[in-house]
């Protein structure tokens, strides 16, 4: 009985050590794969001429005035102190990484693994116009807003940070969510950006928040017509507008300037485009048509009237000039961009 034990016993070890053997074998595969992994850190500048070297600084003598410039100050050094969290996180992880600001960013971002960006939306809208749709992002929020320091002091200055809207990680959970992507257990969410053509040619930059087409003084006219054009819209009606100019948003940027004018917040993951023309005046019978969707089987075309006119992408960094005549169509077919949400968005996007 005792052999027939034991023989069992000696059977079930060349098992065990095979199962540990291939346990260490997945352990070093995995580590080769974060090895290998290249990431590019994309930083908001930090370099900001501090306030308290300012020649300014001894002219003002306003408590309060001083009080914001102060915590304008902060605020950067706050800024710097993430990034130099983040990089040394970074030192510490089987990765290959480098660092730019992202004012010189000239050239699109390849070669890498993922992009890391260090400061708010801005930072992340700003790298967004460099990367493909291969390429995944994190935003990591570099000083998000803290609601009880803007209630104290929300009656001697405006204490809103960053918001961070799409930015995926803070500095109290950016390792966290740092190995999550890097041992492939987070998946980014597929972001819908927006496509212009000019006259038949495509601007090279796509617009992940929204695109705003207006003449370069805000004060003046814009006049231009418009119509959704689709396979279930065959004979879509001409909106003619005089306004203060034509905005379009992707959902993720609508909860920005287009929430902000009276639009509505879309489902993150949409590919839906909402669009609503700015202070229109008399708009008549076509006042049902100055705000709606596209579709995103669907296009918008619109004509600029005007001798002077700009179509600006995710605000006002990148432009470009149209003229009387010129044809635009915008529309949601563009590559998609890759961006780890952070959690409460991620659980939006699951349920719908």
């Amino acid at each position: 009985m005792q052999s027939l034990v034991l023989a069992d016993l000696l059977a079930e070890q060349p098992s065990y050590a095979s199962h540990r053997r291939r346990e260490r074998e997945r352990e070093r595969e995995r580590e080769r794969e974060m090895a290998t992994k290249r990431l590019l850190l994309l930083l908001k500048p930090f370099d900001v001429y501090p306030v308290s070297q300012s020649d300014g600084l001894a002219r003002i003598t306003n408590p309060q005035e001083l009080q914001i410039l102060h915590y304008l100050d902060n605020r950067r050094k706050v800024h710097k102190d993430a990034i130099n969290f983040c990089q040394n996180i970074l030192h510490h992880k089987p990765v290959e990484w480098k660092s730019i600001v992202r004012n010189n960013l000239s050239e699109r971002i390849r070669d890498v693994d993922l992009v890391v960006t260090v400061g708010g939306d801005g930072t992340l809208l700003q790298g967004s116009h460099f990367i493909d749709d291969s390429v995944p992002v994190l935003g990591v929020n570099s000083d998000p807003t803290q609601p009880e320091e803007v209630e104290k002091l929300s009656n001697e200055i405006d204490a809103n940070r960053s918001t961070g809207y799409l930015c995926g990680a803070t500095v109290n959970n950016f390792e966290q969510v740092l190995d999550s992507i890097l041992e492939d257990r987070a998946i980014p969410s597929k972001l819908t950006r927006i496509s212009v053509s000019v006259n038949s040619q495509p601007l090279s930059t796509y617009a992940l928040n929204d695109m705003l087409i207006a003449h370069p003084c805000p004060a003046a006219l814009s006049r231009f017509s418009f119509k959704i054009k689709g396979d279930d819209q065959p004979c879509a009606p001409f909106a003619h507008s005089r306004s203060s100019g034509l905005r379009v948003s992707t959902a993720a940027g609508s909860t920005a300037a287009m929430l902000s004018a009276g639009g509505f917040p879309m489902p993150i993951l949409s590919q839906d485009l909402q669009y609503m023309v700015r202070e229109p005046i008399s708009p008549g019978v076509a006042s049902s048509l100055m705000h709606g969707l596209i579709k995103s089987h669907q296009s918008m075309e619109a004509t600029w009237f005007g001798k002077k006119g700009v179509i600006y992408i995710d605000g006002s960094h990148v432009s470009h000039t149209i003229k009387n005549g010129d044809a635009i169509e915008i529309s949601s077919k563009a590559p998609i961009l890759k961006v780890f949400l952070p959690h409460h968005l991620q659980n939006i996007s699951e349920e719908t």
